[in-house]
Formats: C-alpha cells, sequence, structure tokens
C-alpha cells in the first residue's frame, strides 16, 4: 500500500483545516521526521494552483486525472468549493475509496459533500449541523440518526468533523492511520489543544 496521503483541494478551501495533520505527519516535536510513516499530497482539479480562501496557493502534486489508485488515506479539506461544480468530480474518487475499505476523511463542507451524494447513510458522523447535513443531502441523505453533536466523529474508516474541529479532525486521522503511538498522539492534541502555557505553566 503507498504511504500517500492525498488532501483533496478545491477553489477557496479552507487552509487551516489541513494544518495539524499534515504537519503531525510530516514532523515531531523536535523537528522535520527524517523518515516519515506517511507522506502529504495535495491533489486539485487541476495541476495549476489552488487558491485558499485567504488568498494563499498551493501547487498541487497531482490532478483529478494523475491521481494515484493507491494511497494511504484521501483527505477532502474543506472551504467554498464543496458545492460547486467542480466538487462533482470528487464524488467517483470518493466513491471508489469508500469501496476499497480507504481512511476518508471530510471536515467542514466536505462532510456536507459527502452527505450530498449518500456517503454518509451507514456510518455514524458529523457536520457542519445536522440541519446544513439535510439541506446538502435532500433525499440522499437517509442517516439522521447516525449524526453525533460532536467535534469530530470516527466510524469504520471514515471521520467526519465540522469546520471549527481541526485538531480533533486530526486526531481521529493520526489513530486510524496509527501515525504513531496512542501517548504521542495524545500527547501533540493536548498540546495543541491546552497549549504551551497551560501544560508548561512556571512556578
Amino acid at each position: 500500500m503507498s504511504n500517500e496521503i492525498l488532501y483533496i483541494l478545491l477553489p477557496d478551501y479552507a487552509a487551516h483545516e489541513a494544518v495539524y495533520l499534515s504537519q503531525a505527519i510530516a514532523s515531531d516535536e523536535y523537528a522535520m521526521k527524517e523518515h516519515p510513516k506517511y507522506v502529504n499530497k495535495v491533489v486539485a482539479p487541476t495541476l495549476e494552483s489552488v487558491k485558499s480562501i485567504g488568498g494563499f496557493r498551493t501547487v498541487p502534486d497531482y490532478s483529478f486525472d494523475t491521481m494515484p489508485d493507491d494511497y494511504a488515506a484521501l483527505v477532502l479539506i474543506g472551504g467554498f468549493g464543496w458545492n460547486t461544480p467542480v466538487a462533482e468530480q470528487v464524488v467517483p474518487i470518493v466513491k471508489r475509496a469508500v469501496e476499497k475499505g480507504k481512511i476518508v476523511g471530510a471536515i467542514c463542507n466536505a462532510a456536507s459533500f459527502m452527505a450530498k451524494h449518500g456517503l454518509l447513510n451507514a456510518v455514524k458522523h458529523t457536520g457542519n449541523g445536522l440541519d446544513q447535513l439535510k439541506i446538502w443531502g435532500g433525499e440522499n441523505y437517509t442517516n439522521s440518526n447516525g449524526y453525533l453533536q460532536q467535534q469530530a466523529v470516527s466510524d469504520g474508516r471514515i471521520v467526519t468533523a465540522n469546520g471549527s474541529a481541526t485538531l480533533e479532525f486530526a486526531k481521529e486521522l493520526l489513530l486510524l492511520l496509527e501515525n504513531d503511538t496512542l501517548e504521542r498522539i495524545e500527547m501533540y492534541y493536548q498540546f495543541n489543544k491546552q497549549g504551551f502555557c497551560s501544560l508548561f505553566s512556571i512556578e
């Protein structure tokens, strides 16, 4: 199995939603990992740079046409592009990933996109509120009973999160990926959740 984690970025993506996960994959508390277990790769509609909500531009490693079939996880980063026509090109990509039992993460509007295409009907999940999932999902979303009012939810090999749950989203994916020991993943989570001053107070 390839060790690449593929992040799908659409125009006007939410850059902050990829930060904690990608950082933990590539580095530890000391520096960049010399031999990381996984490698971060960006996928976009084309090989042209894709602009975030805040104006940052990212040059993708792959386009939808050139991305590999084998990878460790598929991560859909939220933003304003998930309710536009270009997002429809992602549907077969995600469906294949789910069918093959790949790890799939979807945060913010990407979770609503999953609901829209019936991809949350067999798992417990969360997102930007049940009302938004129902609006986006329409008749294709039949699992409102599976919705949990939590920051992030991991069920099977699918992780969903709301747009304020970047850190929780990362933690659940890191656990599924077994990126590190349980203790080190928890340490990473607590360090970023509580902050340096809370954890390392000076007497």
